[in-house]
């Protein structure tokens, strides 16, 4: 009863049936856990004897006829997430000690819905990077080849999902941090609507580009849980009070007649079974009716230039708190102020979390601020300009996730500008707020990739339609690390 592989949906059924207990379940996440993390280490805290708790009023509720239809099951936070009384270090030597008073909207939420919390998933430090290298607690492994990158900065939790040690995870998308290792990790990772889920209580890294999302095993499983985090937070000035729609009814509307716009510049450098593996699943598009639509994105090539110029100058501003003084790691040595706040940062911070901060200082400084902030965030509308205009003749656009499969890690550690090229087909999104998915498609040289798809602002129901679609005409979505279907 507490098959690893179950989807959120099918252990919703196995628990509301009585086949099933939250005990049950979450003491089988919680072996799991035990069994593999020490070669994956996807887990930085694991709060078993809270989570066992938590599972058995999960029980008494369902028993009481006061459960709601998700309530007992496991789940996985990012270490991103403010969380009560545990935890909450960013995947930072900064926040190695730092336990959060107070719950994040998203664990908030999660928690009203019952949803029981098994941990903190690894991350790569203040969600920094794109292969979960960057981490204090060490790098996160692919479970599909342990010499592999799991993708991040979300790797810690789409390994996790991936492996089977629960069946969902939440993550952050900044750049790319949910769809880029849930393509290398083999799952479903959903970005939402810039504003669609509060960031109330999610460590900032970049304000205008993070949002939360969710890492699962199906687009039906992420709908579901939107359902429960989606919303406005008037604690967060940034969120959205846009109406939530109900996204699980949205999920069988047939796709016969729709158009799905496919950028030409997405297969210039893609590599060639990356490419034939898109191909092909836009092809099960085309068997059900789907009409395929050549567009243009003419600045794509400017998309992670862009991005690597305003998000390290939000992160700067947001990372200035980290003082030693207020809160987080502090430095013992120290003979004035000045050196306080430079020995503690200098120690505090990694390598990738200093270079963006030097960076983001640097485009905002006098002299620099017009010559590189201000033209990107030019750029940045030019972007949300060419996706606005593909979404005039199109219902979504798709494409590959990344440009290839899992790379090895330390393959691109020498090189930061390789690794941000990681994000080339990711960064759009986020530059223009919209939401986007990212779906197995294939395998190449046996490891999986994905499939994204894009749609306009707020309607993550239509992207959640046409990922759910695929997923019911293939089995990408079945496959295990391991062979085992």
């Amino acid at each position: 009863m507490a098959d690893p592989r179950h989807t959120l949906a099918e252990m919703a059924r196995l628990l509301a049936s009585g086949a099933t207990s939250s005990r049950e379940l979450t003491e089988a996440a919680l072996a799991r856990i035990a069994a593999a993390d020490s070669e994956l280490n996807s887990f930085i805290t694991v709060t078993g004897e809270a989570a066992l708790a938590a599972a058995d009023r999960a029980d008494a509720q369902r028993a009481a006829g006061k459960a709601g239809p998700l309530t007992g099951i496991p789940i996985a936070q990012k270490d991103i997430f403010c969380t009560a009384g545990v935890a909450t270090t960013c995947a930072s030597r900064m926040l190695e000690n730092f336990v959060s008073p107070y719950d994040a909207t998203v664990v908030e939420r999660l928690n009203a819905a019952g949803l029981v919390s098994v941990g903190k998933t690894n991350m790569d430090e203040f969600a920094m990077g794109s292969s979960n290298e960057t981490s204090y607690f060490g790098a996160v492994r692919n479970p599909w080849d342990a010499a592999r990158s799991p993708g991040g900065s979300s790797g810690g939790s789409a390994a996790a999902v991936a492996a089977g040690l629960v069946p969902l995870a939440t993550g952050t998308d900044t750049g790319g941090s949910v769809r880029q290792p849930a393509a290398l990790c083999g799952i479903t990772g959903f970005k939402p609507s810039y504003g669609r889920v509060s960031r109330y209580g999610m460590i900032a890294f970049a304000s205008s580009l993070d949002q939360a999302g969710v890492l699962a095993l199906t687009a039906e499983d992420a709908a579901l849980i939107m359902q429960v985090i989606a919303g406005f937070d008037e604690r967060d000035s940034t969120c959205s009070d846009q109406p939530v729609p109900d996204y699980t009814a949205a999920l069988e509307q047939s796709v016969a007649g729709r158009k799905i716009g496919v950028p030409t510049e997405y297969f210039a450098g893609l590599d060639a079974a990356c490419a034939a593996a898109t191909h092909a699943a836009l092809d099960v598009y085309r068997q059900l009716g789907a009409e395929i639509v050549d567009v243009r994105l003419p600045n794509l090539s400017l998309a992670v230039p862009a991005y690597y110029v305003v998000a390290p100058a939000e992160a700067s501003s947001n990372l200035s708190r980290y003082d030693g003084i207020r809160f987080g790691y502090r430095a013992a040595a120290a003979d004035d102020i000045e050196s306080l706040y430079k020995n503690t940062r200098s120690a505090g911070f990694g390598e990738e979390v200093k270079r963006r901060i030097m960076t983001g200082t640097y485009v905002l400084s006098a002299g620099y601020y017009d010559a590189y902030y201000l033209k990107a965030q030019k750029i940045r509308q030019l972007i949300s300009n060419d996706l606005a205009k593909c979404f005039e003749q199109v219902d979504v656009i798709a494409g590959p996730t990344t440009p290839t499969p899992a790379f090895r890690l330390g393959e691109k550690t020498d090189d930061p500008v390789q690794m941000y090229l990681n994000d080339i087909y990711t960064v759009s999104a986020n530059l223009a707020g919209l939401p986007g998915i990212s779906v197995p498609c294939g395998l190449v040289d046996g490891l999986p990739v994905g499939l994204q798809f894009i749609g306009s602002l707020f309607d993550e129901a239509t992207v959640l339609n046409f990922a759910h679609v695929f997923q019911q005409q293939t089995d990408w979505h079945t496959l295990v690390p391991g062979g085992a279907g």
